[in-house]
């Protein structure tokens, strides 16, 4: 309660200093010359214009170092923790976590790769059951993240599971991959799959793929 009424307190005082420069601003500016005015108008004006430009160009990129720098020490702690963790269902967690984390990117996990390949194929494999379809379709999706062209066929199988997340995202894996082995396949499912999201991230996966 403390803490709302100081920061109240805070909010009122700035304010109250915003509205005093104010004043204080035009008050200067009514009482210089013509010749000041004219020249502060043409000069100073765009000069401090400038500046606000680069000024707030360096709080961008400021804030954008500050966010990697926060980024990658997360990314720290969740590879630690990856790697102690001893329980499957909770290596998966923080593997998606990590993943997500990443911005689904293999850039700055080359440590863990091999284990999350393992760790992801096994998942879809054996996260058997309609009830587990979202757990084998994010296995299927970020397999693609890992730039490992192993998991190829286990991705290429996966896309003719019973359940349409799991084979939109196994298209979204293979596309990520651009496996240009797939290229048949996803052409079939393109035109041949009951579901549309299954034939959309099969359509971009073949543009992906194209693109390599």
């Amino acid at each position: 309660m403390s803490t709302r009424s100081e920061s109240g307190k805070t909010n009122l005082a700035a304010i109250g200093v915003v509205l005093g420069v104010v004043i204080a601003g035009v008050w200067i500016w009514k009482r210089l010359s013509l010749d000041i005015q004219e020249y502060v108008i043409d000069q100073a004006v765009p000069v401090a214009f400038a500046v606000l430009v680069v000024a707030i160009g360096l709080g961008f990129l400021i804030r954008a170092i500050n966010r990697r720098r926060r980024q990658r020490r997360e990314r720290a702690k969740l590879l630690a923790a990856f790697e102690r963790a001893t329980v499957q269902e909770k290596k998966l967690e923080i593997a998606f976590a990590l993943i997500e984390l990443n911005g689904y990117r293999a850039v700055g996990l080359e440590s863990v790769i091999p284990a999350l390949r393992d760790l992801f194929a096994t998942t879809l494999q054996r996260a058997l059951g309609d009830k587990q379809h979202r757990i084998r379709g994010m296995a299927a999706s970020y397999l693609g993240v890992l730039n490992d062209k192993t998991v190829i066929p286990l991705l290429l199988k996966a896309l003719e599971d019973d359940h349409a997340y799991v084979r939109s995202s196994a298209a979204l894996g293979l596309g990520r991959l651009r496996a240009s082995e797939a290229r048949e396949k996803l052409t079939a499912v393109m035109e041949e799959d009951w579901d549309q999201t299954v034939r959309s991230r099969s359509k971009e996966a073949l543009e992906r793929i194209k693109q390599s």
